[in-house]
């Protein structure tokens, strides 16, 4: 038997090591993705020496079993696993990994080219590169991560064509082309936006900074010294398994209240977020992305103290100014981008002038806007069905695929952030992790005890989670 896994960042990577094998019996293992970020993805393959990982280098292991892996890799004592360290020291880590794996094992091969398109063919998959090669698989893995990012919407066809309109920072040294003088418009203020500025300080940025977001709200802090865990009250515990939003939250504020640090009330909720996400009904979702995403994501995807020093300190000189507004439209000029913007709450609008457009938007998982060329291919052919909300795609508790009339594509599995829709909670490496260690074994299972088991990579997410 093969498994193909298709993309070469951090749950692809982990799932292919995972699966790495010296035992004669072991399904072959193909691991393909881009040469350029091979198993460091673009979050780690594009990172910057300044980009600062959002979570302490003790928690950071890709082995679900083994949370201190990359602590221990880097040789840190006590104090250093609770550092935040920079992320390209976490893309080697991973990169180390796979390099060990494949030299040891004997059924796993890497192939550094895109994945263009994937086919069925009778009970298996055809995977076809952007060579023109292409060749045969039992089993296929979709673990590519984030989809490019889209172009915003009301910027101009000139605009978007021109270089003071940088749809992706990371590519092409982008931020370096940037004059230090220049009036940069940032459209996001989450995690992007925040390594945004940081290369652009680090760069010796000293034009004026505006960033805007739909509610204007910035990424909270982790605290400089990690707080004690907590246990969830009853009320919270009943809550978690009702079926509404309006009642959990209710619930969590009154935590809040009496906690000695909200941190740690979010964080105690992050094992059941998974579960909870998918006992709710599709209103109840859309309610959540509505009304509360925004801010549960600040509070949950928090950022390194210094980062958090960094946008404070800009935001006390004045060079940096947050705002909560949307970009209606934008378009080229003869000496930048003109811009009109309203604010949140307001009918006027502002007519504003900027050097350069940035967008950091962040994480991207609608597939039918989607130009990632695999990813397109297959909705194209009805082999995805995209999840109601635009958070990814279609599957069942085995993370596998549906298609476009909703039947399960039995051996197409996907793993990562387009396993939102199915999860909400899996974009960060302990769920990944944890979510790649669940969907190894089901991999490795035959048929017949795949028949018998369905379902068990659910239950498998669900222990692991202490539930």
């Amino acid at each position: 038997m093969r498994i193909t896994i298709v993309g070469a960042g951090f749950s692809g990577s982990t799932l292919a090591t995972l699966l790495a094998s010296t035992d004669a019996s072991a399904p072959d293992v193909c691991l393909v993705g881009v040469d350029e970020t091979f198993a460091r993805g673009v979050a780690y393959g594009e990172a910057r020496p300044e980009h600062l990982l959002n979570v302490r280098a003790g928690h950071l292991g890709a082995q679900y079993d083994d949370a201190v892996g990359f602590a221990r890799w880097l040789s840190l004592g006590e104090r250093g696993k609770d550092e935040f360290l920079p992320r390209v020291a976490y893309g080697d880590y991973l990169a180390e990994r796979l390099r060990e794996a494949n030299e040891t094992a004997g059924n796993l091969s890497l192939v550094r080219q895109e994945a263009i398109a994937v086919s069925r063919v009778g009970d298996g998959f055809r995977v076809h590169l952007d060579d023109g090669g292409y060749f045969a698989s039992d089993r296929v893995v979709l673990a590519v991560g984030a989809l490019p990012p889209q172009r915003l919407a009301g910027i101009g066809p000139r605009l978007a064509h021109s270089a003071r309109y940088i749809g992706w920072p990371w590519q092409d040294d982008a931020l370096d082309r940037i004059p230090p003088d220049a009036r940069v418009l940032i459209v996001g203020t989450g995690l992007t936006m925040a390594d945004v500025a940081a290369t652009l300080v680090a760069r010796g940025h000293r034009g004026a900074l505006t960033a805007i977001s739909r509610h204007g709200l910035l990424p909270q802090a982790h605290a400089a010294v990690p707080g004690e865990a907590i246990e969830l009250p009853p009320s919270v515990q009943i809550a978690l398994r009702g079926r509404s939003v309006r009642v959990l939250l209710a619930a969590v504020r009154s935590v809040v209240r009496v906690a000695p640090d909200w941190r740690s009330v979010v964080d105690a909720l992050r094992p059941h977020t998974q579960a909870f996400w998918r006992s709710l009904p599709a209103g109840e979702r859309a309610r959540f992305l509505r009304h509360l995403r925004s801010y549960w994501e600040v509070a949950r995807h928090r950022i390194a103290p210094r980062v958090a020093d960094t946008l404070s300190a800009l935001q006390a000189s004045g060079q940096l100014r947050v705002r909560a507004a949307r970009l209606l439209r934008a378009g080229l000029r003869a000496q930048g981008a003109e811009v009109l913007l309203r604010g949140r709450g307001q009918d006027p609008v502002d007519v504003e002038q900027y050097d350069y457009i940035i967008r950091a938007t962040g994480l991207d998982t609608d597939i039918v806007r989607s130009t990632h060329p695999l990813v397109s291919h297959l909705v194209e052919a009805g082999l995805l069905a995209a999840d109601p909300h635009g958070l990814g795609v279609q599957a069942d508790d085995d993370l596998q695929v549906r298609d476009r009339q909703g039947e399960v594509i039995r051996g197409l599995f996907c793993l990562g952030p387009l396993l939102r829709g199915q999860l909400w909670e899996i974009t960060a490496i302990p769920e990944l992790r944890a979510a790649a260690a669940a969907l190894a074994v089901r991999l490795q299972e035959t048929p017949r005890a795949g028949i018998a088991r369905r379902g068990a990579v659910a239950r498998e997410l669900a222990l692991s989670a202490g539930l």
